[in-house]
């Protein structure tokens, strides 16, 4: 993940920009991140965090992240995207129950009583969670008596801007021209 500052103080630029690659490593969203521009005013104060993903959030099925063999009653799945495994676990534990679902290794299931074409289908990550998470994560980042925040959320980029007291038109603006530049580089940047 590529982290762009925008503030006066190097120091405190280099410490901040560190500190958020920590929190976002921490909640493990680094991978759907390609990049962040972080504007820290502290003496105004106002603060813009905005980030290019990697993809839109979007919903993932689970034919999207793994694969299937049907015989008979039973229904092998082949787990081929590790990060979605314990989605697709938990999901096959809520639909079947714990009793109809074998972990033979730790990507391959076997599933009784369930239908191939009912399981690929099934929704095993919404997008919004991850959009949440990131936010959360925005929030940790932010000093502690920043309290006013406006989120902006377009395809693959969100932006958060923040100050203390009263959010101005001036600093709104500025957190608009740093999120629409975004959505720009965005553009240019493909899907993954």
């Amino acid at each position: 993940m590529q982290i762009d500052v925008v503030c006066d103080d190097m120091y405190g630029g280099e410490a901040y920009a560190k500190l958020f690659e920590n929190i976002i490593g921490d909640i493990g969203k680094s991978f759907m991140i390609v990049k962040a521009k972080l504007v820290l005013k502290p003496e105004v104060p106002l603060f813009i965090f905005s980030v290019i993903l990697k993809n839109a959030p979007g919903c993932k099925v689970m034919s999207e992240a793994a694969s299937f063999r049907q015989e008979g009653d039973e229904l092998y799945v082949s787990i081929s995207n590790e990060r979605y495994a314990p989605d697709v676990l938990s999901n096959l534990w809520k639909t079947y129950g714990r009793p109809n679902v074998d972990q033979n290794t730790r990507f391959d299931l076997v599933v009784r009583g369930a239908k191939q074409e009912d399981v690929e289908n099934m929704v095993i990550s919404s997008g919004e969670e991850a959009v949440e998470e990131i936010l959360g994560a925005f929030w940790r980042a932010l000093p502690e008596g920043i309290r006013v925040r406006d989120a902006m959320i377009d395809g693959k980029v969100i932006t958060v801007i923040a100050t203390e007291e009263i959010m101005v038109k001036e600093l709104k603006d500025e957190g608009v021209l740093v999120h629409e530049g975004m959505i720009k580089e965005g553009e240019a940047i493909p899907d993954v």
